[in-house]
């Protein structure tokens, strides 16, 4: 039977098939890779088994959202039962008052949950919280972080030296992003207290809320320093902004997330991922005086917020099934696998002189095709061949039979092993070590 990336294999023929009718024969870009990306046929537990039968050690799990691995049995057993009695309706469920209770019972600034679809869907929901609780327009981000697909969100997620400027300027990321889009967006470089609060300070009246992640994936999961998030939070308070804590992937971090974990206090906090148990999810979560804006029942709220799928019954089942499995033994299990993958491939590296190193937060990490001391985007910036240093790291992996980021970031799951975290390691010291030896 062929393999990726065999021009024989099943793979290559569904994305023959996929070029026909999909804009660059795909949905999703993120997972693309030369020649033709592989295509999943099933999941089991920590692996995913493509289309052509060969079965890889799955270190993507959906982008962080899969925390118990692929097809865990009391998970799909509860959704299985409630696809049976429907999958979704206009009236609201038990599901959804379920799982809400059980996320405001996680974090001390969790009192309220307003539902969506999405991570995207629920930094877009913040944002316009924030405006319209505050009546202003701008918004701060980190340059570099990512926090979803919204023109606003986006500004400055790939800037380069070319155009970042000296305090980071304000660059759109598609093509056709209005001037009003990014005159409405502050960005700061993360961990920089000093800056940062001057140029918060520099647009203080207009400031409706400061959006930044605890550990964001763009910058290696760089943890927010202590003296940066006290920073934050005296000066949103100091200014009336609200500090908006995205937690779609740091929320794995700790059974109360990364502000449990670092002793962050945010105003509203965004959810996903893993609150949706492998389906479609996302949420705001607050306090109860923050939550009102989407209050209807004095007329039309500040922020209307619906949706057709909004909090449906099978999304919700799935997050809470998940949520209760998901306790902090688990959670410390698997940063100790991530401590364990992170140590063995910069040993590795160090060993054959491949220049790279790894970095990690909790149960992530991220590859880096340079060795630079990383503490911000510009610090972490990979040129275009150490960019392709990874993706060719990448790519033999997914040869070998394992899967991560072309950008190289990883995600671990509950049913990981200390035996997957090794042969992944010892696969990785064989690809850099001929590489070497090709080098030489």
């Amino acid at each position: 039977m062929a393999s990726w990336p065999d021009p024989t294999s099943r793979s290559k023929e569904l994305y023959d098939r996929g070029l026909k009718v999909l804009p660059g024969g795909i949905t999703r870009t993120m997972p693309w890779q030369e020649p033709f990306p592989v295509y999943a046929a099933r999941g089991e537990g920590a692996y995913v088994i493509d289309v052509d039968g060969t079965r890889r050690l799955d270190l993507l799990n959906n982008f962080a959202s899969l925390i118990h691995g692929h097809a865990h049995p009391e998970v799909v057993q509860a959704v299985r039962r409630q696809v049976g009695n429907g999958s979704a309706f206009t009236l609201p469920t038990e599901p959804e008052v379920a799982l809400a209770e059980t996320i405001c019972g996680r974090a001390a600034s969790f009192e309220q949950v307003r539902f969506c679809n999405s991570g995207s869907e629920a930094v877009m929901s913040a944002i316009k919280a924030a405006r319209a609780i505050t009546g202003r327009p701008k918004i701060v981000k980190a340059e570099g972080a990512y926090h979803g697909s919204y023109d606003y969100a986006e500004v400055s997620l790939d800037s380069s030296p070319a155009n970042w400027g000296g305090d980071p300027n304000s660059v759109g990321y598609s093509k056709g992003v209005p001037k009003g889009v990014t005159n409405d967006v502050v960005v700061i470089p993360f961990n920089d207290v000093e800056a940062a609060e001057r140029i918060i300070r520099a647009n203080a009246a207009d400031i409706a809320a400061v959006l930044l992640d605890a550990a964001p994936s763009y910058l290696g999961f760089v943890q927010m320093s202590r003296p940066f998030i006290d920073m934050v939070e005296r000066v949103t308070r100091e200014i009336g902004a609200l500090f908006i804590l995205d937690e779609v992937i740091t929320f794995r971090s700790h059974v109360g997330g990364a502000q449990t974990l670092l002793g962050i206090n945010p105003d509203l906090t965004t959810l996903a991922k893993i609150i949706g148990g492998g389906f479609p999810v996302g949420a705001v979560v607050g306090r109860r005086e923050f939550m009102r804006v989407y209050d209807h029942r004095e007329g039309k709220p500040g922020l209307p917020w619906s949706g057709t799928f909004t909090a449906n019954p099978v999304s919700m089942t799935a997050g809470k099934v998940t949520l209760d499995l998901l306790d902090q033994a688990a959670i410390d299990r698997m940063a100790r696998l991530n401590e364990r993958l992170v140590a063995g491939l910069n040993e590795a590296f160090a060993r054959s002189g491949f220049p790279g190193q790894v970095t990690g937060f909790a149960s992530s990490f991220k590859v880096y095709g340079h060795t630079r001391p990383i503490t911000d985007y510009r610090s972490g910036f990979s040129t275009p061949q150490e960019a392709d240093r990874v993706a060719a790291l990448q790519r033999a992996l997914t040869v070998e039979g394992f899967h991560i980021a072309r950008n190289g970031k990883g995600f671990l799951s509950t049913p990981m092993t200390e035996a997957d975290i090794d042969g992944f390691v010892n696969v990785v010291s064989g690809i850099v070590d001929a590489e070497l030896r090709r080098n030489v």
